[in-house]
């Protein structure tokens, strides 16, 4: 298996490069108009953080209170500029960064959205520290009903590599947070990272036993580490060289064990011990528009990708205009393929809905996908149902790694532009 796993893992990359890139795409696009019969996600991206963790490669620049204030009053004109423009949300997820860096501006943003929009679900992510302050409370009153915490491990020589011990404290120290935080929200849930170099299966036993049994978690999400050329050598020089021969080991210890102890499988890498719980890339939205520097939307077929420039992207939303800065239309197979890849992330597929939504054309444009993905026994059919099997399940694992590591590498050249500026943010100390 470790053959194909490499055999797949260059595919994916090829495949990324080819879609996931900006060359020759459309400059300073303006938001196609909305479908009234089409539902979407509406994705605000705030960059600021306090800690810049090496192996992150999101759009993220260091804390400062003069630079972070005014960056949410631009978010919001943002976003009262495409609600005037007809679009409707009903769920809406907040990343980073760290959103809740400012969370008193954060409370701000999420209620204006809520007052513009049917949003009934509102996610948020944050880290350990924040947990224990005053504006989280802030944050239940305007409606924000699931929070991802990112801890990534419980080890403390690993927090020490990720430069996480100091400001977010022990491992025993985030586990008492958390448990604490248990019941504030009606998700509560927890980001962790396996395959780490210098992580081994005791330390993941280690994690897993302080999330099963000392928190009781709702909900676990497993990422596996994932990298990108920005932060390649930062990884290698604080924390290793990232052994990819092991994570089929370590994800398969994963599953074993929380499956053991009562948790559903609800994506391949996310688990909840409640049933309702939902991951936060498994979403019945098919378009999302993405608002705030380094955001990206899909729309029509059209990846967007928002400015990641902050000073750039001051300028253009105080003139009235949206952040956008570039457009690339995806062909009709690479559509196909994208719908494949987030649909079977969940375990299942519904053929006659994506035969409907594709014109009838979803089975025999992917014919030779569908084909290869049978005979390497990763789906299985049930009735007019795909299912991923359990080596489906850790397939899907690596392809969303190499998705996401695409990604990234878009981040990377999108940053290009702005070489100068990105590195003056990165590098200025919190205030």
């Amino acid at each position: 298996m470790r053959f194909l796993d490499i055999l797949i893992d260059g595919v994916l990359r090829r495949a990324n490069r080819r879609v996931l890139n900006f060359s020759g795409a459309e400059e300073e696009p303006a938001f196609p108009p909305p479908d009234p019969r089409q539902r979407y996600l509406l994705y605000l991206h705030v960059p600021y953080c306090r800690v810049l963790c090496p192996f992150c490669s999101f759009h993220r620049v260091r804390f400062r209170r003069d630079r972070t204030e005014p960056y949410f009053e631009s978010l919001r004109r943002e976003i009262r500029f495409v609600s005037e423009a007809g679009y409707v949300f009903d769920e809406l997820y907040v990343g980073g960064g760290t959103p809740t860096v400012m969370p008193g501006e954060l409370a701000q943003t999420v209620g204006l959205v809520r007052e513009l929009h049917p949003v009934q679900a509102v996610s948020v992510e944050t880290n350990p520290d924040d947990l224990e302050k005053e504006g989280i409370r802030r944050l239940r009153e305007v409606g924000v009903n699931r929070v991802s915490v990112g801890v990534q491990s419980f080890d403390d020589a690993l927090l020490a590599e990720m430069q996480r011990l100091d400001p977010y404290g022990s491992g025993a120290e985030i586990a008492g947070r958390l448990k604490k935080a248990q019941g504030s929200f009606d998700t509560l849930n927890i980001d962790m990272i396996f395959n780490f170099p210098h992580q081994t299966e005791d330390s993941l036993d280690r994690d897993l036993d302080v999330l099963i049994s000392d928190i009781g978690a709702d909900q676990v999400s497993w990422y596996p580490l994932m990298t990108a050329a920005s932060t390649r050598r930062a990884m290698l020089e604080d924390m290793g060289r990232v052994d990819y021969s092991r994570e089929r080991r370590l994800y398969e210890r994963i599953v074993r064990r929380m499956s053991d102890a009562g948790y559903a499988r609800v994506s391949a890498w996310c688990f909840s011990r409640r049933p309702g719980l939902v991951d936060e890339y498994i979403a019945d939205y098919d378009e999302y528009v993405g608002l705030g520097s380094g955001a990206f939307s899909y729309l029509q077929g059209s990846l967007y990708a928002s400015t990641f420039s902050l000073n750039h992207y001051a300028r253009l939303v105080n003139s009235g205009k949206p952040g956008l800065t570039m457009r690339r239309e995806m062909s009709g197979r690479d559509r196909m393929r994208y719908y494949l890849l987030m649909r079977l992330f969940s375990g299942s597929l519904d053929l006659g809905a994506a035969q409907e939504r594709f014109g009838g054309r979803f089975e025999s444009s992917l014919r030779p996908e569908l084909t290869a993905l049978r005979l390497i026994g990763a789906i299985r059919s049930d009735g007019a149902t795909l299912r991923l099997t359990e080596r489906g399940y850790y397939l899907w694992v690596m392809m969303m790694r190499g998705f996401f590591s695409g990604v990234s590498g878009l981040r990377d050249e999108m940053r290009h532009h702005i070489a100068d500026e990105h590195a003056a943010f990165a590098d200025r100390p919190a205030g």
